[in-house]
C-alpha cells in the first residue's frame, strides 16, 4: 500500500457542476456550497506495485481484441502524464473508452441507428512507464447525437481516466481531434473555460504516425497546476 499527501484543491480550468447549456447539470449539480471533508486513511491509500497484477494485463491496441479488424481510420494516440512542475508520473494507469468509428458504444442503452462493429468494444488501458509517457492504438471515433437539444451531436473524441496511488484520486476526461466543427457547439466542452478548452484538444504528431498504417495524435495530461489538464466527474457523457 502507498500513502499519499493531502490533496490540491482543484486549480481554475475545471468544468463548473453546474453549466445550465449541458442540461443534465441542472438536475444533478450540488444545490448547497461543498464541504471540505478530511481524507482518511482509506481515501489517502491505495494498491501500489505491479498494475498487471492487480487488474491483469494492459490492453494498449484496441484494434486486436477480435478476430477481425475495426472498421474506420486506426491511430496511434501518445502522450505523457505529468504533474504539477513538468515531471513525470510513471507507473500510473490510463482506462480508455470510446465509441466505434460510426459513433456508436457498446451499451444498452446506445440504440441510435449507427452500426454496431462486431470487432471493436472501445476499451483499453495502458500503464505510463519511468518517464511518464503512453501509447495506444485505437480506430478514430464518430461523432454521435446526444438529445441534450435539438440536432445536439458530440464532437469525436476518447474518454481517460486516470487512476493514481489511492482510491480517491481518479480523474478523468475527454481528448478531442483539432478541426473539428463540433467543439464550438457542444455544451460539455464549452462548459470548460477558455483558454482552458485548447488543453483537451490533441494535436497531430507526424512523428507518431506510423507509415502506411496509422494516424498519430499527441495528448499531454498535466494533472495540476498552471497547465493544467480540465478534468470532469464521473457523469458526463
Amino acid at each position: 500500500m502507498t500513502l499519499i499527501l493531502p490533496y490540491a484543491r482543484e486549480d481554475g480550468g475545471n468544468p463548473p457542476s453546474l453549466y445550465p447549456d449541458y442540461r443534465s447539470t441542472v438536475l444533478r449539480s450540488p444545490r448547497q456550497p461543498p464541504l471540505l471533508v478530511p481524507p482518511t486513511l482509506t481515501e489517502v491509500t491505495g494498491p501500489a506495485g505491479n498494475w498487471e497484477r492487480l487488474i491483469g494485463p494492459a490492453m494498449t491496441d484496441l484494434t486486436t481484441q477480435h478476430k477481425g479488424t475495426p472498421q474506420g481510420q486506426r491511430i496511434v494516440v501518445t502522450g505523457r502524464v505529468l504533474d504539477e512542475r513538468g515531471r513525470p508520473v510513471p507507473n500510473t494507469i490510463v482506462e480508455i473508452w470510446q465509441a466505434n468509428a460510426a459513433g456508436r458504444y457498446i451499451h444498452s442503452k446506445d440504440d441510435w441507428p449507427a452500426p454496431l462493429d462486431p470487432n471493436f468494444t472501445g476499451a483499453g488501458r495502458v500503464v505510463t512507464d519511468e518517464e511518464g509517457n503512453y501509447r495506444y492504438v485505437t480506430i478514430r471515433p464518430g461523432a454521435y447525437p446526444w438529445g441534450n437539444h435539438k440536432n445536439a451531436w458530440r464532437p469525436a473524441h476518447i474518454h481517460l481516466s486516470l487512476l493514481g496511488p489511492a482510491f480517491a484520486t481518479r480523474l478523468v476526461t475527454q481528448m478531442y481531434f483539432p478541426d473539428d466543427p463540433l467543439i464550438e457547439i457542444d455544451p460539455i466542452a464549452n462548459a470548460v473555460p477558455l483558454p482552458f478548452r485548447q488543453r483537451l484538444v490533441s494535436r497531430f504528431d507526424i512523428g507518431t504516425t506510423v507509415p502506411n498504417w496509422a494516424l498519430g495524435y499527441r495528448f499531454d495530461i498535466v494533472l495540476k497546476g498552471r497547465e493544467q489538464t480540465p478534468f470532469e466527474d464521473d457523469h458526463d457523457d
